[in-house]
């Protein structure tokens, strides 16, 4: 049952990041559906943050739904751009300081629970790149372009991370995703339109 539920999650994780590359709203609703499995991969496999992460993207989920949803309704902007064009923005400096700052918060919170309270046997691994997908999940909601290259090095420690684990469908889904990180960034770069 556990194996399945991860082969189930790697199908609809890669299905997800496809839908993100493309910015499809539909994505959150997968990426829904994804998260609740992953929930209880990384449960049974005692990797405490990630479960958690993932109990964090399904909530996440329901907020970039919905914010996409009203943004598309809403903006005129995008009214007047084609269906396939994709909207973003650029990470200023102040914002990019405060993603800065609650990585290194987070990391180090989770880093320390895990490491006093958890049987966790990679706490180190497991509380960066929670901490770091925590704040590039945000900037994903945003539509800050940056939020990729915080996905590529997310995607190349967890791999590792996942190999170590003997996560082998997981590790694969992770790699994919470190090179479709790489796609998505030079996709919104080449059919993206810049706002405010």
């Amino acid at each position: 049952m556990e194996h399945a539920l991860e082969i189930f999650g790697v199908v609809t994780g890669l299905l997800y990041l496809w839908l993100e590359i493309r910015q499809h709203k539909v994505m959150w609703i997968v990426g829904f559906v994804s998260s609740l499995a992953y929930v209880f991969v990384f449960f049974f496999s005692k990797i405490y943050a990630m479960m958690a992460l993932n109990v964090y993207y399904v909530v996440i989920s329901v907020y970039g739904f919905l914010l996409w949803s009203k943004q598309r309704s809403e903006t005129t902007e995008e009214k007047n751009v084609q269906q396939e064009t994709i909207i973003y923005r650029h990470l200023d400096l102040s914002v990019g300081l405060l993603c800065g700052l609650a990585a290194v918060l987070f990391f180090g919170l989770l880093y320390f629970v895990l490491d006093m309270f958890t049987d966790s046997p990679v706490a180190l691994g497991d509380g960066f790149v929670t901490a770091l997908s925590i704040v590039a999940t945000w900037m994903l909601a945003k539509r800050i372009l940056e939020h990729w290259i915080c996905w590529v090095v997310v995607n190349v420690v967890s791999s590792y991370l996942y190999f170590t684990q003997a996560l082998y469908p997981t590790m694969f889904l992770f790699f994919c995703y470190a090179v479709l990180a790489v796609v998505g960034y030079l996709n919104w770069k080449k059919k993206g339109v810049l706002t405010v």
